[in-house]
């Protein structure tokens, strides 16, 4: 094996879901295949049974986990191995919804490992596009305790108690772990998440699936999930600066920013002691690092190593990317 570490992109796998979409292919030009829609694109996941497989140079094939036991602090940070071993921390995704995704939890790490379900889920979205009057659910439109919300599902009136907000484009969503949500038609974002599967389904919209069944519902599983608090706001507007690093979330699982982007910009993360990944949203760029570059295009992902601390960044045309790091508190 190869012992010099480079800037690795993924192979995606492509998802058919019951509300997915086409936005994938006529929007992203990503060829999903024989698929009759693609409700996800997963571009780069550390999950044991779905990890992604290195798309360029020398680890082509080799799976990110694998490289991650091999290279521990030179690939994903000193303090990120030594907080989360050999598994890669961060799941990251594109959505694309057709219809009502089910209105869902997620457990915190406490529950999740409680429950043996591994790890918590913390998640944030990224609104890539966004069809006229769309709206997704976050959060309940007022204050409950889980007394207030297991009467709720025993009244059959949860729809009337959850929060729906308008979605447009380049609208950030935070959802920590408890925090119920659903996306709704019409969107496609980007999805940043702790390395997680686990999702507490509570309602379905009376849906059934292609054997005339109803998918499975989590009502008691999420009973002890729920949190019922209201933050001051659900939504976050990114700001419109160009050629700046914009900070977008920040929290114990992951820090992103928000890169608007025309010519180029030099990074230095000497600071960090992180991996570093680079999703554009909108476009694409040129990475250059001392021994080489690469091209990515809106679709992919890019995994800078904790090893290699300045590149550049290159957008011929309007690029717009996130920066997707963590950041672990001493």
């Amino acid at each position: 094996m190869s012992t010099v570490l480079y800037p690795l992109k993924f192979k995606p796998v492509f998802k058919d879901k019951i509300w997915g979409g086409r936005k994938v292919k006529e929007v992203l030009g990503m060829d999903y295949g024989p698929l009759p829609n693609c409700g996800e694109v997963w571009l780069l996941s550390g999950l044991w049974d779905e990890q992604s497989q290195i798309a360029n140079g020398d680890f082509e094939g080799d799976e990110i986990n694998d490289l991650v036991e091999t290279f521990m602090g030179d690939l994903v940070g000193e303090s990120v191995f030594d907080k989360y071993g050999e598994q890669f921390p961060l799941l990251l995704k594109i959505i694309d919804a057709n219809d009502w995704l089910s209105v869902q939890v997620h457990p915190d790490d406490e529950l999740a490992e409680r429950r043996g379900s591994g790890n918590g889920k913390t998640e944030m979205w990224y609104v890539m596009q966004a069809d006229e009057n769309a709206e997704l659910v976050m959060g309940f439109n007022r204050e409950l305790t889980r007394m207030d919300y297991a009467n709720i599902l025993k009244n059959n009136s949860l729809q009337q108690a959850l929060n729906h907000e308008p979605v447009k484009a380049d609208d950030v969503f935070f959802i920590p772990a408890g925090r119920v949500h659903a996306l709704g038609p019409g969107i496609m974002v980007a999805e940043i998440q702790q390395t997680s599967d686990t999702t507490y389904r509570i309602y379905d919209w009376n849906r059934i699936d292609a054997a005339g069944m109803p998918r499975e519902l989590h009502i008691a599983q999420s009973v002890e999930a729920i949190d019922g608090t209201m933050p001051a706001r659900y939504k976050t507007e990114v700001a419109d600066v160009m050629n700046k690093t914009v900070p977008v979330v920040d929290c114990q699982y992951f820090v992103t920013n928000l890169l608007r982007l025309q010519g180029e910009m030099q990074k230095d993360y000497a600071n960090l002691d992180s991996f570093v990944v680079l999703m554009p949203m909108e476009g694409k760029f040129a990475l250059t690092w001392e021994n080489g570059a690469i091209f990515v295009n809106t679709g992919e992902c890019v995994l800078i190593p904790n090893l290699i601390k300045k590149v550049t960044i290159r957008a011929e045309q309007h690029c717009k990317l996130l920066e997707v790091y963590c950041q672990i508190e001493p």
